[in-house]
């Protein structure tokens, strides 16, 4: 009796270690995602793709960011104190925040990312054009004084999108704006893991044990950032189907943006949950040439605002009726509050006749329009393909070379003739961060030099920009903004193509994901 109890004990006791053991192989169990591209550089002020910025939010902190409701909170500041004129401001950071390799983050480091990200960035441009002086005033502090009106300060410094603007080591920050870092060291709440990276392949991020997080609740893209699971493998799966397959298998736990077609089969399967990650949507977005013919005519360009059908693009795409804007001219969004159809003309309805006749009047001679195609991303190539053909029977030469997101993203900034690897026209697929207001449009910005791939060129627009952020009357900044638009229809520095919202589908046993617009993983947990 006395063996058998014993025996007894001990297989009790090795049940339960073995019970342990496998409770916590679950809890170390990696997050597998699957985002909209793969990640194929680094460096999140060189470049304004998707993947850097995703893979920025993973590593790197903010000084503020943007809660849920849009407003720019304290992140990696502690106090933010402002002048009674509103022209200087003094910056003080939290207590405990580190680097990756364990050195503490300074003043020195934030002000040397600031410089950088201000060189390449539309908002952070505009914020240096409108700086007297930024210096260091000790190890936590440093100050921002303005030499004219700038009424968005911090939410300038909460920039989330394009080039975002995270905080890296003075070392890695003094690089030239025009050379790619490798280094991704960070004091984000996951830290890179750089051997094991594989382009075309899989990005993989374990928690930062050292984070320290804010107190708040996680909101929006501010408040505490608690990672919850020990390792992120960002996996290449560019065939949507696919995707979804290993999705439905457990093999994957999450999908940025499954394919439209997909979602209805993704919803049937009780093991799956489809949520708006980005609940205002999303605009594709038509981003032509200015420096090459034909559109370095504004006519050409006007020809292309009666070459598109919104809905049509949207259909073509696969998106549900449910989950489309039929007609949406708005460069600041439909659904949102800077709402506007100032100037908008086309996008309804397809009209040759108009459109053969500003081809016309800008002069266009059937030369080659080379259309680049991402044959990788669902959306954009839908999008693509159906407006080439409607540019076809407008008369235009199209030429349609397919490649990948990551090819687009290096060959849309070459600015030699078509004839020399240069190109006519790319789509693109902006959320709501990307062009909230004539500050934070990054496409919007024409500024001649120094502006994005595309590079149109129109001070008018530039001006009007300006006087909107550096007006404080409600009344008078509504008048600017309509204005900002009417010009923007006039120069179109890039055309809107129809408006969205697409879902993101994940595991049953995946919690915490929000409709955070940008994807994010702290506060999630995998059962």
């Amino acid at each position: 009796m006395a063996l058998g109890r014993r025996w007894l004990g001990i297989a009790a006791a090795a049940a339960m270690a073995l019970g342990a053991g496998t409770a916590q192989a679950q809890a170390q169990a990696p997050l597998r995602i699957v985002l909209i591209n793969d990640l194929a550089s680094l460096d999140p002020v060189q470049s304004t793709a998707a993947f850097v910025r995703n893979h920025g939010f993973m590593v790197y902190d903010q000084l503020f960011a943007l809660d849920s409701k849009g407003v720019a909170q304290p992140q990696m500041v502690d106090r933010h104190e402002v002048s009674a004129d509103g022209m200087m401001h003094r910056f003080t950071l939290r207590d405990g925040l580190a680097f990756h390799d364990g050195q503490p983050v300074r003043a020195a480091d934030a002000v040397a990312s600031i410089r950088r990200w201000a060189q390449r960035d539309v908002v952070g441009r505009a914020l240096a054009a409108a700086t007297a002086s930024m210096e260091v005033v000790d190890d936590k502090t440093f100050t921002i004084r303005l030499s004219r009106p700038f009424a968005l300060v911090t939410e300038a410094l909460a920039r989330p999108t394009a080039s975002a603007l995270f905080v890296m080591p003075e070392r890695i920050a003094a690089t030239p704006p025009t050379t790619a870092i490798t280094d991704a060291t960070g004091s984000g709440p996951f830290i890179f893991q750089a051997s094991q990276w594989r382009a075309g392949e899989r990005a993989v991020y374990t928690r930062n044990p050292n984070y320290r997080p804010r107190q708040e609740p996680a909101d929006g893209l501010a408040g505490g950032k608690v990672a919850m699971v020990e390792r992120i493998e960002w996996l290449s799966m560019p065939d949507p189907a696919t995707a979804a397959a290993a999705l439905q298998s457990g093999e994957i736990d999450f999908i940025e943006q499954p394919s439209p077609d997909l979602i209805p089969t993704l919803e049937r399967n009780r093991n799956i949950r489809t949520f708006a990650l980005n609940p205002v949507g999303f605009m594709v977005w038509l981003r032509p040439n200015h420096t090459q013919p034909p559109f370095n005519n504004p006519a050409a360009r006007q020809a292309l605002l009666h070459l598109i059908n919104q809905q049509e693009v949207l259909q073509g795409i696969g998106v549900r009726a449910s989950e489309q804007v039929p007609y949406c001219p708005a460069y600041f969004f439909c659904g949102t509050p800077l709402e506007s159809d100032a100037g908008a003309q086309g996008l309804r309805a397809v009209n040759l006749d108009r459109a053969r006749a500003l081809l016309q009047q800008a002069g266009y001679a059937n030369q080659r329009v080379l259309f680049m195609n991402a044959a990788d991303q669902p959306i954009n190539n839908a999008a693509t393909l159906v407006m080439a053909e409607s540019f076809r029977r407008g008369g235009l030469n199209m030429d349609v070379p397919s490649m990948d997101w990551a090819t687009i993203t290096q060959r849309r900034n070459r600015r030699e003739p078509v004839d020399q690897g240069g190109w006519n026209l790319f789509v693109t697929v902006a959320n709501v961060l990307d062009g909230q207001n004539p500050l934070t449009n990054l496409y919007l910005a024409s500024p001649c030099e120094g502006g994005l791939a595309g590079w149109p060129c129109d001070q008018q627009l530039e001006d009007l920009r300006r006087s909107w952020w550096e007006e404080n009357d409600p009344a008078k900044r509504q008048d600017i903004l309509q204005r900002v638009h009417a010009r923007a229809y006039e120069v179109l520095p890039y055309i809107n193509a129809g408006q969205f919202r697409t879902l993101a589908a994940h595991r049953t046993n995946i919690e915490g994901l929000r409709p955070t617009t940008i994807p994010v993983f702290w506060g999630v947990t995998k059962r």
